[in-house]
């Protein structure tokens, strides 16, 4: 059995995430205590309860990032251990704390700061995202192009079947009855605050690759497949350069998928809130294990399955 841990993206938080674990398992708690620490103010009342700040964004990246860090602390005490990670996005990040990379403490600070930099870097209501549903890539970016392809791009690549687009509110908008007319089963408004995976995040990128350069960055103890390039990190000194381009770039997570499946991986694990990816998984190929762990039932059926 080959085990790839995956790490769920923006989007997946809910209130109440990780309080199980938390109430259970010593290790998860120690997790939060940590970074409710390392950012001087209690990340883990954010998670557990019903704040309104969980879902902007400065305060959405540390608090999945802690669960999902969490989460894995806990498999790693059950036992198991990763071939191989990868993330989603802002997974990414947890998936290098799981590789040893990143420090936990400095990783959630840092993506705290990301989170920030990405909602000051277009202001609120000016961009927008749509998944759009059973067209291929060819077509979306046919209907981009026509449009304008330098106020709206495709943002993700997230399975068979979704693509992700995002740009300016106004560009956003003409594209969607288009793309329905191209043949898309349907094209949905997402409620992010802003355009992600877009060159319109560059101001974000240039803040951020200055943070990046104030942190220490360890070699890897396993592999981790980059959503900016859908292929392994080559080692250490890739980790800031492509950091640093991610946020601004599209997320290539169905080839991501596909390349762990090529490396052999037949059982993978979302850690954190929801079970997103591993429905991305499945999509993806119906050959291979795909389980999630986000409290004591998905644990449970987990390590059963396993």
């Amino acid at each position: 059995m080959a085990i790839a841990f995956l790490f769920s993206g923006q989007g997946a938080q809910y209130g109440g995430m990780g309080k199980e674990l938390y109430d259970n398992f010593a290790v998860c708690k120690e997790v939060f205590d940590r970074a409710d620490k390392a950012l001087g103010m209690g990340i883990s009342d954010i998670c557990f309860g019903e704040d309104e700040r969980l879902n902007e964004t400065e305060f959405t990246q540390p608090a999945i990032l802690t669960m999902s860090t969490a989460v894995e602390k806990l498999m790693e005490e059950k036992g198991l251990k990763a071939d191989y990670a990868a993330g989603l996005s802002l997974g990414e990040y947890s998936a290098l704390v799981c590789a040893g990379v990143l420090s936990f403490e400095d990783a959630v600070v840092l993506v705290r700061k990301r989170g920030r930099f990405m909602t000051e870097a277009v202001p609120l209501g000016v961009g927008a995202m749509s998944a759009v549903i059973n067209l291929d890539a060819e077509k979306i970016q046919e209907v981009i192009s026509s449009v304008d392809p330098e106020r709206v791009f495709i943002a993700n690549y997230n399975c068979p079947g979704q693509i992700a687009i995002a740009g300016y509110a106004d560009a956003v908008e003409k594209c969607e009855p288009l793309l329905q007319e191209a043949g898309a089963r349907k094209v949905v408004r997402l409620n992010v605050s802003g355009p992600f995976h877009t060159p319109l995040l560059k101001p974000a990128s240039d803040r951020l690759g200055a943070e990046l350069e104030k942190i220490t960055i360890r070699d890897f103890e396993i592999p981790v497949v980059s959503n900016l390039t859908a292929c392994e990190y080559e080692g250490k000194d890739s980790v800031i350069p492509t950091l640093k381009k991610q946020v601004m770039s599209s997320v290539k997570w169905e080839q991501t998928i596909r390349l762990l499946i090529d490396k052999g991986v037949d059982t993978f694990i979302e850690m954190g809130p929801g079970k997103t990816l591993t429905g991305f998984v499945k999509k993806v190929s119906r050959q291979v294990k795909a389980f999630n762990v986000e409290d004591m039932k998905t644990l449970e059926k987990t390590l059963g399955g396993l």
